[in-house]
């Protein structure tokens, strides 16, 4: 009879204490053994591979309900497992908008038995919800709450800071925010040109970006509630939120780490478009800086797709946002290769951070006792990005054409091999994550 269920055999196993070549036996869904296994009902011989704890992409918008036209929870989530990614978090600025017990629900329904990986839904923060927010986040398969503090796709929107003071006393688990100050883009909307996508980061300017950083960091420390910044693009951020890591953690993407706006704009158009801007060559660079100053959290994609005739609108009527799950550990395992940071610091951008950050149970880390979610890669694999290979429902990849060594072969979830070598299983087995402070108050 089989010790375990699976096993892991002759890869690189990237542990919390480091790399070391060993087995991992799983039995019922978790990690039951590092080292010598014996007999397995399956094995997998992950032999020149490496095996890191699961990616978790903990910014996601994959558009159901209400914009299934532009991607849906079943194709996004299988581009999600296709790049090995085990679990998302998913934003609420869908139609309906998902600020409600209600609205949770529903995707929770509509995630059984169609999501591919993992996965928890944020509640998006209103005027009229704000007393509300502290039942809501407390609410099974909830990521927490998000704030919109400047206006991008969707209609949620808490610019003032009377109202952002009141999401943030209703609640304790930390606030995710975008954070874009919309007096200063209503006062700049002059400085958009049209049919000039370069325009998008002159309008939605660094100003707009730090203000509105300043602001959430003081309105925290008197609500002594943490904050989590998304999709950080300012060398300038960074240095702030450096100085105020007992409130707040911040994210950066693959995006702004690889696109500068020099070339980003001529090349792609409306399709580097999104919120807030690809920006200079200067501002990746800065932002690589910060990287090694260990300052950022996590790592998330901020995949926000848009169908290609939406994109081809003469801008600014162009939406803002690009694909990204999909191609966000391809392009890390790229700057990896390239020398720009080491796996040990990805695993903890992917993983441990956000266990660390958010609180996840038996997520982020592969230890006796803990979920058996594994990305499988192969680090010296050289290939091309090709739309063929892409899985959202957009169909398209600011990232297209380009040359990449790293590439994800697999994704494991709770013991099941989702995807092997590009072939997805028979269906999918996501399940809703657990966070510590739902599950212990």
């Amino acid at each position: 009879m089989a010790s375990v269920d699976l096993k892991l055999s002759g890869g690189r196993v990237h542990l919390p204490a480091g790399p070391v070549d060993c087995d991992i036996g799983v039995r019922d869904g978790r990690i039951v053994a590092l080292g010598n296994v014996g007999d397995a009902g399956e094995t997998i011989d992950c032999t020149g591979l490496d095996i890191l704890p699961g990616v978790i992409d903990s910014q996601v918008h994959f558009r159901e309900p209400g914009l299934e036209h532009k991607e849906d929870l079943e194709s996004g989530s299988r581009s999600a497992v296709l790049g090995g990614v085990t679990a998302v978090f998913e934003m609420p600025n869908t139609n309906p908008n998902t600020d409600s017990e209600a609205a949770v629900a529903d995707k929770l329904a509509r995630a059984r038995g169609r999501m591919w990986c993992d996965h928890a839904f944020y509640v998006g923060a209103t005027a009229e919800n704000a007393d509300m927010l502290g039942e809501l986040e407390r609410l099974p398969g909830t990521a927490g709450v998000k704030i919109f503090m400047g206006a991008s796709t969707g209609n949620l929107l808490v610019s003032e800071d009377r109202e952002l003071a009141r999401v943030l006393r209703s609640g304790h688990r930390r606030v995710a925010v975008h954070c874009e100050d919309e007096a200063r883009m209503q006062e700049r909307a002059g400085e958009r040109v049209a049919d000039d996508p370069s325009s998008h980061p002159v309008w939605r300017d660094d100003e707009s970006a730090i203000r509105a950083t300043r602001r959430i960091l003081g309105l925290a420390q008197e609500a002594r509630r943490r904050v989590h910044v998304l999709h950080v693009t300012t060398p300038a951020e960074l240095e702030l939120l450096a100085a105020h890591k007992d409130v707040a953690t911040c994210e950066v993407t693959p995006q702004h780490l690889t696109l500068a706006a020099e070339d980003a704009y001529p090349a792609l158009g409306s399709h580097a478009q999104m919120n807030p801007p690809i920006r200079s060559a200067a501002h990746r660079d800065g932002l690589w800086h910060w990287m090694t100053q260990g300052v950022p959290d996590v790592i998330g994609s901020d995949h926000a797709p848009h169908t290609r005739e939406e994109k081809a609108q003469p801008y600014p009527k162009s939406p803002s946002g690009m694909p990204g799950v999909q191609t966000l550990l391809p392009l890390m395992l790229n700057h990896v290769a390239e020398g720009r940071l080491t796996l040990q610091r990805l695993i903890d951008l992917t993983s441990a951070g956000p266990q660390r950050v958010f609180g996840l149970v038996r997520k982020g880390r592969i230890a006796a006792g803990y979920d058996a979610d594994f990305t499988v890669v192969d680090l010296k694999a050289k290939w091309t990005i090709e739309e063929s290979w892409l899985a959202s429902r957009c169909g398209w990849s600011p990232f297209t054409g380009m040359a990449l060594t790293g590439k994800p072969v697999g994704t494991i979830i709770r013991g099941n091999r989702v995807m092997w070598q590009g072939d997805l299983a028979e269906s999918a087995v996501g399940e809703p994550v657990r966070f510590e402070s739902v599950v212990y108050g």
